[in-house]
């Protein structure tokens, strides 16, 4: 039963993901903040697919047990695309509300950027190895909580002083996309129900491209 259940929300998820960012750059007019906002939406959708379907091959064939290194390593690609996702993010937030300068923002974002991608090519990190430990998952996430927490403030400050209604919760959308996510890297591997925490931070993200999506069907109709 959760094969199925599972295989079909992932492939839901990453077939309508990766369709509106190919739309959104189709679509886009011209309009730097669309293109880059679709951009970002196939970069979440295309680098989560290299866990995902790996992981539903393995839920529908042997098991999860038998798939370890193209687990592993589908796992590693993701979260290397996720950190670029959110790198995209913050470009989005700078042509939206017209920043210029802010160069303190811009090192930040890549440093952490840096030091995420650093740490997860670390040996230790075991990702081929049926036991990585949890201490290096905690380490590699550690810049990455900090990323996202700058991109929150960021467009919840920008958005309630522009007034945007249109993004006014990109920031929830982030906070709920961490606020799943760091339960599972903790504890997962001691009580494995928590996994399922994975698919509502799926849907924060979707909830992240809608708000793209509609965002465009509003001002480019």
């Amino acid at each position: 039963m959760q094969a199925i259940v599972e295989t079909i929300f992932d492939a839901v998820y990453l077939i309508s993901v990766i369709a509106i960012g190919i739309l959104m750059i189709v679509k886009s007019k011209g309009n730097r903040e669309y293109r880059l906002f679709g951009i970002m939406a196939v970069v979440l959708g295309a680098g989560d697919s290299f866990h995902l379907v790996p992981r539903a091959v393995a839920l529908c064939t042997t098991g999860l047990e038998n798939f370890t290194v193209p687990l592993g390593m589908g796992k590693f690609i993701t979260s290397i695309t996720m950190t670029i996702f959110y790198i995209i993010l913050y470009y989005v937030w700078r042509i939206r509300y017209k920043v210029e300068g802010r160069k303190n923002i811009t090192i930040a974002v890549y440093v952490l950027s840096l030091l995420r991608i650093i740490l997860c090519l670390f040996p230790q990190n075991k990702w081929l190895s049926a036991s990585a430990p949890i201490s290096w998952g905690i380490y590699r996430n550690i810049p990455f909580v900090l990323l996202g927490l700058l991109i929150i403030v960021l467009f919840y400050k920008s958005a309630k002083e522009a007034g945007d209604t249109e993004f006014r919760y990109m920031w929830l959308t982030i906070v709920l996309s961490f606020g799943f996510y760091i339960p599972v890297v903790l504890w997962a591997d001691a009580v494995p129900m928590i996994g399922m925490l994975m698919i509502p931070k799926t849907c924060a993200y979707v909830w992240t491209v809608l708000i793209g999506f509609q965002s465009m069907k509003k001002n480019l109709a």
